[in-house]
């Protein structure tokens, strides 16, 4: 008996694992362990869990189709699953696991715990790296270290794409039956407090591969051209696939490069965002204390004393900062669980650099309320718009909110979807921190230019 482990994996095609599973044509068990405990450590985002919960339901019935059935383990905790994985394989007489790897620290962890225990048991244990293009250690400089920049790494990322063997086996046919039958994965969870919207974000394979589909053909090329304008559907919105494994990077790239008749495709500007989600995950393999949420810029974050505003900071969760473009972004988020991309940053750079909160507590709150919560380009993104991580935009790089407002939202028909009361400001004037007090919205919390003064000075005592 084989078994399959599944984690942020949740696909049939296109996923190593299963592929070698399948060519083995033996029998096979899927697993996947519920962790609410760690979930609930990490806190992370109910929307992000129920759209994973009601995927591996599809993932379910994609299994049976194959002739494996899918079974439930309540790990409850990280540091359980190993033990848990052992039981499970020795009451089934399990002869393989296999798995994909995963890159945050705790992750890591306990993925090499559970291979030590189970190999130690005499279960053999297969690992696949499939949930990047290219796994860590396979782009480095020239004397063998990992890049703590991102232009040079991606020059050489894709120097070493076409090198690298990246060939998606498809699984076809199915496996003589377990006699297993599966376990119900469960509905309602109690950690379940916040729902997604199945309609926007459809979970069926079918429904997924046409939306990626729809983008790659239809929108794609226009990427470099809309992605900025919130107003504007010119991003992928594929982000919330990717990061519970419904759809792999190696599919979305191998779609783009068919696309061209050329090798122009590796200079897209979508494939750039690709890259930049592998960079995220190279650095955390190399610099574990990422995951322990330490800058990689420690020499940076040491000089500057973060403010403890309890205030400034309730205003920007709750989209109360009389700012428009900030408050219109984090009403987005608390209604949908998503933001635009050019947002994302333009409201980190505001919680950090203006209102000088810490980084950490802006990074903890997306992932609380992100569909979409990625650990690794969330701690990733958060240290960028902070100025202490790898690549780091230059300190003196602080976006102005009307500024951005003003070039991405011209007519302020993303202000107006999430801040219905701007309608009745004049289209100028939409822009501008305080508009719309006579109508109800807050006064802004801070001066501008006197908080743009503050940051530009702690920062370049700190450079």
């Amino acid at each position: 008996m084989n078994l399959i482990w599944f984690r942020n994996d949740l696909r049939i095609q296109a996923n190593p694992a299963v592929a070698a599973v399948m060519s083995q044509g033996t029998p096979a068990i899927a697993v996947v362990c519920l962790t609410p405990e760690s979930w609930d450590e990490h806190r992370e985002s109910p929307r992000r869990i129920g759209l994973w919960r009601a995927r591996l339901l599809e993932v379910e019935k994609e299994l049976s189709g194959l002739g494996i059935a899918l079974k439930v383990i309540n790990a409850e905790h990280f540091n359980k699953t190993p033990e848990k994985l052992l039981a499970f394989a020795q009451a089934h007489s399990v002869e393989q696991l296999f798995f994909n790897r995963e890159y945050p620290l705790n992750e890591a962890l306990r993925d090499q715990s559970v291979v030590r225990l189970l190999s130690a048991q005499g279960v053999k244990v297969s690992v696949f790296d499939g949930e990047l293009i290219i796994p860590p250690g396979e782009v480095l400089t020239g004397q063998g270290e990992m890049f703590k920049v991102y232009t040079p790494f991606a020059r050489a990322w894709r120097r070493r794409l076409v090198q690298f063997d990246s060939p998606i086996i498809p699984v076809k046919g199915s496996l003589p039956q377990s006699g297993e039958v599966s376990d119900s994965v469960p509905k309602d969870l109690n950690w379940q407090s916040l729902s997604y919207d199945p309609e926007y974000w459809p979970v069926d394979s079918d429904s997924i591969r046409q939306r990626v589909y729809a983008f790659v053909e239809e929108r794609e090329s226009d990427y470099a051209l809309k992605r900025d304008y919130p107003a504007v559907r010119g991003t992928s919105e594929l982000s919330p696939y990717l990061t519970i494994g419904a759809i792999s990077p190696r599919q979305l790239m191998h779609l783009v490069s068919a696309k061209y008749r050329d090798d122009s495709w590796l200079e897209s500007s979508w494939l750039n965002e690709l890259i930049w989600r592998e960079f995220y995950r190279h650095l955390m393999q190399a610099y574990p204390a990422l995951s322990r949420f330490e800058p990689f810029r420690p020499d940076v974050e040491a000089r500057i004393r973060w403010q403890k505003n309890d205030q400034y900071f309730e205003a920007w969760c709750r989209g109360e900062t009389g700012f428009p473009i900030i408050d219109a972004a984090m009403k987005q988020l608390r209604a949908t669980g998503w933001m635009h991309n050019r947002l994302r940053m333009v409201v980190a750079s505001f919680l950090t650099k203006l209102a000088g909160i810490d980084w950490r507590d802006g990074e903890r709150f997306f992932i609380e309320q992100l569909i979409d919560a990625d650990f690794s380009s969330n701690l990733g993104g958060w240290q960028w718009s902070a100025s202490v991580g790898a690549d780091a935009a230059p300190y003196f790089r602080i976006f102005n909110p009307t500024a951005q407002s003003k070039k991405f939202d011209p007519e302020g028909e993303f202000l107006i979807r999430w801040l219905p009361e701007l309608a009745g400001v004049p289209a100028k004037l939409r822009h501008e921190p305080g508009a719309g007090q006579a109508l109800g919205r807050p006064a802004p919390i801070l001066d501008y230019k006197l908080a743009r003064q503050r940051s530009l000075s702690a920062y370049q005592s700190a450079e």
